[in-house]
């Protein structure tokens, strides 16, 4: 395989392909994660969702913006809240900032209602968001899940039918030999918990080892009081598209895999912190004994 690798929205990217990719192919997956940053990075001062949190008002997102707002009013209806694109503005009372201070300026603080603020239509080729106060978005829950596909979409357009495109372990496979991946350890990198085979799915974990920056402080809240989650350790999950498995390897955090089940199709192994785990069964084997 041929591979090229690059650092975009706060992460390694590795793309590895069958066939090298040509210059025009790289110029066009360049551009598209640039575009997807200056849209939607809450940590650049150019972006729309820097304006977003400026002011209520109108604002233009990509088309490419309906099916991930779509998830997020998904998620959130079936997290009960818990999921919520609003909590940008609680990651930064903890620290989690534009400025990355990694210091708290307050106590947990629960995210605006996401239904009372924000409304949105697509049209041909965007999205109207409007807003009625000030907001920070916060994508991250899918957004780079949606961002692998978007790229792997420039990668099968330019005729590639053999891939790996991997954002710091969030990963879309394509292809006849499956990819055989270990599943990280949440409390020691060094160590995984089990090994699965990926094949034409995507898989992505989110573990509370992450983005992690002060004792109980880490990337993953719930919305509803601002705090970060205690239950549950990590999360793994196996879906068609990577950015649905992204969201719901963040909602397995809040929510029961049956209730996820009813409206998604998708395989998962989510570790708690008391050291107990729970998984489909299609992963039963996966994980080390």
């Amino acid at each position: 395989m041929h591979s090229l690798g690059f650092e975009a929205i706060g992460t390694q990217w590795t793309l590895s392909t069958a066939e090298p990719l040509d210059a025009p192919t790289q110029a066009a997956v360049a551009e598209l994660v640039e575009g997807y940053d200056r849209t939607y990075s809450r940590f650049r001062s150019d972006s729309t969702v820097a304006r977003m949190a400026e002011g209520a008002g109108s604002f233009e997102l990509p088309a490419s913006a309906a099916p991930l707002l779509e998830l997020f009013d998904t998620l959130h209806r079936l997290t009960r809240g818990a999921v919520n694109p609003l909590v940008g503005r609680s990651l930064e009372v903890l620290g989690y900032d534009a400025g990355y201070s990694f210091r708290a300026s307050g106590a947990p603080s629960p995210a605006a209602d996401w239904t009372d603020t924000v409304s949105w239509s697509a049209g041909r080729s965007v999205v109207e968001v409007r807003t009625t106060a000030p907001v920070t978005l916060d994508i991250g829950a899918a957004g780079k899940g949606q961002l692998v596909d978007l790229v792997s979409a420039v990668l099968e357009s330019a005729g590639h039918r053999e891939y790996v495109v991997d954002a710091g372990s969030d990963l879309r496979h394509a292809g006849g030999t499956a990819l055989r991946v270990a599943l990280e350890y949440p409390y020691d990198a060094a160590r995984a918990v089990g090994v699965l085979s990926v094949r034409n799915r995507s898989l992505c974990a989110s573990a509370v080892n992450r983005r992690q920056w002060g004792d109980g402080l880490h990337h993953v809240l719930d919305a509803r009081t601002g705090a970060p989650v205690q239950a549950v350790a990590a999360t793994w999950t196996l879906a068609a598209d990577t950015r649905t498995a992204d969201g719901l390897a963040t909602a397995l955090f809040f929510a029961e895999p049956r209730e996820l089940a009813a409206e998604f199709e998708f395989d998962y192994v989510r570790m708690f912190t008391d050291g107990r785990a729970d998984y489909s069964p299609a992963m039963a084997g996966v994980l080390f004994t």
